[in-house]
């Protein structure tokens, strides 16, 4: 089979498709002929070296699509030719950019009936974010209001329509260019977040009761700053290793909670991705797909995850 790997830690230009040995399903596993592969910043971490691997050369990639070929010893959800999805691959084990990959049998569930390969991958790791973030840690109330920070990315796409299926009323921050987007995906305000006035604009349409943000280093802050009396701050992710306020007193006048999160936590995978596969074969929540890139074009999918601005997804397609 053909794999990407990288074989030292550095830029994109690390990955290299290599033809590898198809991997045995071990107890607990299934083994998946992939289809579709969600690319994500933070499998760029693992390239980069930031996040430690277990062994080089190493597959990187946490979200798969695809078919079961095998079945290990022990698993009974599945059989030889299910459609099958998942993610939290690619942390500690060998990931999912590959023609087949070996996956636990408890990261995956079902494809429902005419749900692509592509946006059950593209959903996977996002989806299952949005969902630990607002039903798990922020338990978000209908006619609650969530400001969704990064409205048009991977996470914030999704985000905002989880919420809005919710019954939440949402508000997000994107570049003025994807405003129309994010309202059509169920925000009813949309901010540029490089207004100087931001701040002010936020408050004007109402303190937010939960906040997911993905740059912790630079709004914890602005969050205290903008939420609602008793609200819940998700944190999600940060672009450095620093952070702070400059006055944190309004954190406790407001009882404020602060909860910071990673989708590779999360317990019961399979059961956040069947539920997140009904929202999506009922067109509740549906990822954008912005492009497709073979294999072989795996760096050039991580550039444009990292440096390009766009709306939603990435997918690799072997």
């Amino acid at each position: 089979m053909r794999a990407v790997r990288i074989h030292e830690h550095g830029d994109a230009d690390v990955l290299r498709v290599d033809d590898a040995e198809t991997p045995d399903p071990e107890p607990g596993q299934v083994l998946v002929n992939v289809e579709a592969v969600g690319v994500n910043p933070v499998d760029t971490y693992f390239r980069e070296g930031a996040y430690p691997v277990p062994h080089l050369p190493f597959v990187p990639g946490s979200d798969l699509a695809g078919t079961v070929a095998v079945v290990g010893d022990g698993v009974e959800r599945f059989e030889a030719g299910d459609r099958v999805f998942g993610t939290g691959l690619g942390n500690g084990m060998s990931g999912t950019y590959a023609e087949e990959v070996a996956a636990p049998a408890d990261f995956l569930t079902h494809i429902p009936d005419g749900v692509s390969f592509e946006d059950a991958a593209a959903l996977a790791l996002v989806g299952t974010t949005a969902w630990q973030a607002f039903v798990h840690h922020a338990t978000v109330e209908p006619a609650e209001t969530v400001l969704v920070h990064g409205g048009s990315g991977g996470v914030g796409h999704v985000a905002v329509q989880l919420a809005e299926t919710m019954g939440a009323r949402v508000l997000a921050t994107a570049s003025e260019e994807f405003h129309d987007d994010v309202r059509a995906l169920g925000a009813e305000e949309v901010f540029d977040y490089r207004r100087d006035d931001l701040e002010d604009a936020v408050l004007a349409a109402g303190p937010p009761d939960v906040i997911l943000d993905t740059h912790m280093d630079r709004y914890l802050q602005f969050n205290a700053n903008v939420a609602a009396a008793d609200g819940r701050i998700i944190g999600i992710g940060n672009d450095t290793g620093e952070g702070g306020f400059t006055d944190i007193g309004v954190t406790k006048g407001k009882e404020l909670r602060y909860q910071f999160m990673t989708m590779y936590n999360t317990a019961e995978k399979d059961a956040v991705l069947t539920r997140l596969g009904s929202l999506l074969e009922r067109g509740e929540v549906e990822p954008v797909v912005h492009e497709t890139y073979p294999l072989e074009d795996a760096a050039e999918a991580q550039r444009t995850v990292l440096e390009d601005s766009f709306l939603g997804k990435v997918v690799l397609v072997p």
